[in-house]
C-alpha cells in the first residue's frame, strides 16, 4: 500500500541552496515551494535568484509560490543592525520575519507543515532557525520540520547540483550589509591583484 504523503510549505532562498533540500523533502512530503525573500538587494539580484529556483521547481512538476517583495519592510525590522556580523542579531530578525510570513501563508492555505532550506548554508545557524520555527509552530498550531540540511555533506551536494544544473551562484547572502561587504571584498582582491601585478611587472625586474 502506497504511503500517503502530507503537503508541506517549503520556504526557499535560492536555487543553489534549495535543489538538494527539495529532493530530500520530496521523499517524505509533497512540497509546495514558497519564495519569500524581501532581504535580497538589489531587485535585479532578487529576480536572478527567483528565476533560477522557479524554473527548477516547475521542471519537477511542483507548485511555486512567490511572496511579496517588501524590501522597505525588511529594512524597517533590520534598522540599526547594519554592522552586525553575519549570524548575529540582524540574521535572527531576518529569519523570524521571513518564517513568520511563511507561517501566515501556511495557515491561510491549509498547510499543517512548514520548513525552510536556510539550514543548508554553512553560514546559517541551524539552532536559531529551528528555535524560531518551533516557536512559530507552537503559536499557530502547526508542525515545523526541524533540520540541519548542511549535515551529511548536504551543502557540498547542493553546490555540486548547482554546477551540474548551471544555476546562478551568488557571492553574498542577499541583504544590503552583506552586499556591501561582498563588494568590499571584491575591491580588496582587485587591489591585491593590481599590486601583485605591479611587483612582478617586467619594468620592476
Amino acid at each position: 500500500m502506497k504511503q500517503h504523503k502530507e503537503k508541506i510549505l517549503l520556504h526557499v532562498c535560492c536555487a543553489t541552496c534549495s535543489s538538494y533540500v527539495i529532493k530530500v523533502m520530496a521523499r517524505e512530503f509533497i512540497p509546495t515551494i514558497y519564495y519569500y525573500n524581501p532581504n535580497i538587494h538589489p531587485f535585479e539580484e532578487y529576480l536572478k535568484r527567483r528565476l533560477d529556483i522557479e524554473g527548477y521547481v516547475r521542471s519537477l512538476g511542483l507548485d511555486f509560490i512567490e511572496g511579496d517583495y517588501e524590501p522597505d519592510r525588511w529594512q524597517f525590522f533590520a534598522e540599526g543592525l547594519k554592522h552586525e556580523p553575519e549570524g548575529g542579531a540582524r540574521c535572527e530578525i531576518c529569519f523570524r520575519m521571513r518564517l513568520n510570513h511563511v507561517v501566515l501563508y501556511a495557515v491561510q492555505h491549509d498547510f499543517q507543515w512548514f520548513a525552510t532550506t536556510l539550514t543548508v548554508s554553512p553560514h546559517k545557524k541551524s539552532g536559531i532557525i529551528n528555535r524560531i520555527g518551533k516557536e512559530l509552530a507552537e503559536d499557530y498550531d502547526l508542525n515545523f520540520y526541524q533540520s540541519d540540511f548542511k549535515k551529511h555533506d548536504g551543502f557540498k551536494i547542493s553546490v555540486k547540483m548547482a554546477k551540474e544544473l548551471d544555476f546562478y551562484r551568488q557571492d553574498y547572502c542577499g541583504c544590503i550589509p552583506s552586499y556591501e561587504q561582498s563588494r568590499e571584498r571584491k575591491r580588496t582582491r582587485e587591489e591585491i591583484t593590481r599590486q601583485t601585478q605591479q611587483i612582478v611587472s617586467p619594468t620592476n625586474v
